[in-house]
């Protein structure tokens, strides 16, 4: 490999906790040390930067933590990061270190902020992608997606043998305030009779007609998975018009919450952080900068920080209406 383009380089873990941030920093830090680049960990994410809360990171600083949930730099939201003035303070601090090259790990918020750094200033930057919700645009797959997604599939089949040991419908909130990606794929996964999510054009009408088809077929139970970002309302509004509906149904509302954004990751998250977190040093190295480490047909893909935010991951059609023909 040609002469490095960067010397020392930072990496922080921002926005969202998700399940393989710390395998994607483990990655960075080794193989920054691989190819003789300092590294310094970043705490509390942006505003590490600010607060000059810096940690010079080798190879044993990331010991054990590839099997961990959470990320061992913390994670926060900055506002102080969004004005000028904080990211000057945020630049004078990677001055002083002599940081030539940052890795920011997490979703679409940290990338806008990366990229109107790099901008600004001119140091380069280079965004993984770490959010459960995998709708970032530019990688098959985000680092947590396939953990919280197991983690929601698993709790559903759990209130499944509930539901069908008092005859009962639950209705089941999994994560996604803007994509449907966890909801469609554990409503499959589990055979709910219905699946919620912001991308499609719902209705209560077609809700009933679902519930009513189940009970021609013979069903006695039934799991209906909502995105927690379903325009149709909340789950609560969306249970109580179904009780209206069908007065006779014994409604339960299960909301998962925070239990998907935690644990050990998946073989696949561990996998996947750990060639994202090479990539984007490796990235760094030949002069990439404003750009997102990504996963495409099993290669490590570049995609500029602006369409990555830009742009979303689309819902796969064929996928929705598999989950309706197999519900029957």
């Amino acid at each position: 490999m040609k002469e490095s383009a960067v010397k020392k380089i930072a990496v922080l873990t921002s926005g969202g906790d998700s399940p393989g941030m710390n395998a994607a920093l483990r990655a960075v830090v080794r193989t920054a040390n691989y190819y003789n680049i300092e590294c310094y960990g970043v705490r509390e994410g942006y505003n590490g930067l600010i607060s000059n809360d810096f940690l010079k990171m080798g190879a044993r600083s990331v010991k054990n933590i590839i099997n961990q949930g959470g990320t061992i730099l913390k994670s926060a939201r900055s506002a102080e990061f969004r004005t000028k003035e904080g990211r000057q303070k945020a630049y004078d601090n990677c001055v002083k270190f002599g940081i030539d090259g940052l890795v920011c790990i997490g979703g679409d918020g940290t990338f806008t902020g990366a990229k109107i750094f790099s901008e600004e200033f001119g140091i380069r930057v280079i965004g993984i992608p770490g959010t459960i919700d995998n709708d970032i645009f530019g990688t098959d797959n985000t680092i947590g997606y396939d953990t919280a997604l197991n983690t929601a599939m698993e709790a559903i089949d759990k209130i499944r043998d509930t539901a069908t040991s008092h005859n009962r419908v639950f209705f089941v909130e999994v994560m996604g305030r803007d994509a449907g990606f966890i909801a469609l794929n554990s409503g499959l996964a589990t055979g709910a009779l219905d699946i919620l999510i912001p991308e499609k054009k719902d209705s209560l009408q077609d809700l009933f007609s679902n519930f009513r088809k189940a009970e021609k077929t013979g069903k006695a139970s039934s799991i209906v998975v909502v995105a927690e970002g379903e325009k149709l309302g909340s789950i609560y509004d969306i249970a109580n018009s179904t009780k209206e509906e069908f007065p006779q149904y014994d409604i339960r509302i299960a909301v998962l919450g925070h239990i998907q954004r935690g644990g050990s990751p998946s073989c696949a998250d561990r996998v996947l952080a750990s060639r994202l977190g090479y990539g984007a040093v490796v990235g760094l190295m030949d002069g990439q900068t404003n750009v997102m480490a990504g996963m495409r047909s099993n290669d490590v893909v570049y995609t500029p920080i602006e369409e990555a935010i830009k742009k979303h991951n689309e819902i796969n059609k064929d996928l929705m209406l598999i989950s309706e023909i197999l519900a029957i």
